[in-house]
């Protein structure tokens, strides 16, 4: 996978690049780097990175607002980097459409795992190719494509994987460590708020009535089920 696979470091700190890009070196990634958010625009634009490591606190054009530009314009893998503490960078960044983020300080052979999965499964199209639909929303699992009444219905490539799955265990109830290790791949190695941000923005996004909604259930004390 990484042989010719190329990360993009943005980090306005040298010394966290410097650490970030050697690992990545080491596990075989093509990298390049970027200080500040408009020259990491420009190497997106140029370079055609497969994955963006992203620091949220950036010269210029700051991660979050180069997070929101990239989900503008394709499902570009994102990793974010955040400040302990940050609570509301990471929700932001994850309501943005981040697919990870991992807080400072931090290990960078930690790193290098997360950006491993987060490409496998960015790579990786559901196994069944054939149709699911619940009222007038129908998920293609063969093109990766969600439509709702007939119009497409844009969702980030983790957005979609979770539907799917969700959806392809109809009346399952799953906890929140169960769906970041089914979905993400992580056992319980992440904040499991992000599934919750997940959920939410799912359900604004194909439920009728997101306040209400019929689909995507939350079982209080347990985690969520997908009821068709």
């Amino acid at each position: 996978m990484s042989a010719m696979t190329t990360v993009l470091v943005v980090d306005d700190e040298p010394i966290v690049r410097d650490v970030v890009v050697r690992y990545l070196r080491r596990d075989g990634f093509t990298t390049l780097e970027a200080a500040d958010g408009d020259s990491a625009r420009r190497l997106i634009e140029s370079g055609k990175p497969e994955l963006v490591v992203l620091d949220v606190m950036l010269p210029g054009t700051d991660g979050l607002e180069l997070c929101r530009w990239i989900r503008g314009r394709s499902d570009l893998p994102v990793i974010m980097l955040t400040a302990r503490g940050e609570e509301a960078d990471r929700i932001v960044g994850l309501e943005l459409g981040a697919d990870d983020y991992v807080t400072k300080p931090f290990s960078p052979r930690e790193l290098a795992v997360r950006v491993r999965t987060v490409l496998r499964r960015a790579g990786a199209a559901p196994a069944p190719t054939e149709r699911l639909a619940f009222d007038d929303v129908v998920l293609d699992g063969a093109g990766r494509v969600v439509t709702k009444a007939g119009a497409p219905v844009a969702l980030t490539a983790r957005e979609f994987d979770l539907l799917w799955f969700l959806a392809s265990h109809p009346r399952h109830v799953f906890s929140r460590d169960q769906l970041m290790d089914r979905v993400w791949g992580y056992a319980a190695a992440l904040d499991t708020g992000t599934v919750t941000v997940h959920i939410r923005r799912l359900r604004e996004k194909v439920e009728s009535d997101p306040a209400r909604p019929r689909h995507l259930q939350t079982v209080w004390g347990v985690g969520y089920r997908f009821d068709p």
